[in-house]
């Protein structure tokens, strides 16, 4: 009986408080030195904010795209957008290059 009480009283002293600071420890080190720990909170918030510019570049291009779409649909067709890709194609123009028509003589 003296003994089963030695034995009890020696995991409730130093077995269950060291298992408890163990866990605490592990889950302590991973909550900092972790892979979703708060030292990499900093490295993902540099890769949000370069994958937000990218996306911010990708919509306006799209929203660009979209808006000489909507100058091509049947009905509403913008004569200087039809001239202009009608030019780039005929011409053989780069991107950037100016054509000036001549004048007929």
């Amino acid at each position: 009986m003296r003994i089963r009480y030695s034995v009890t009283r020696f995991f409730g002293i130093l077995v269950i408080p060291a298992i408890a600071a163990a866990f605490v420890a592990y889950f302590g080190y991973y909550t900092i030195f972790g892979t979703r720990g708060l030292l990499a909170l900093s490295d993902v918030q540099a890769q949000l904010s370069v994958k937000q510019q990218e996306f911010a570049s990708v919509h306006a291009d799209r929203t660009r795209l979209e808006h000489r779409i909507s100058l091509l649909q049947p009905g509403h067709v913008d004569p200087d957008l039809v001239e202009e890709i009608a030019r780039g194609q005929l011409l053989g123009s780069a991107p950037g290059q100016v054509a000036v028509p001549r004048d007929k003589q």
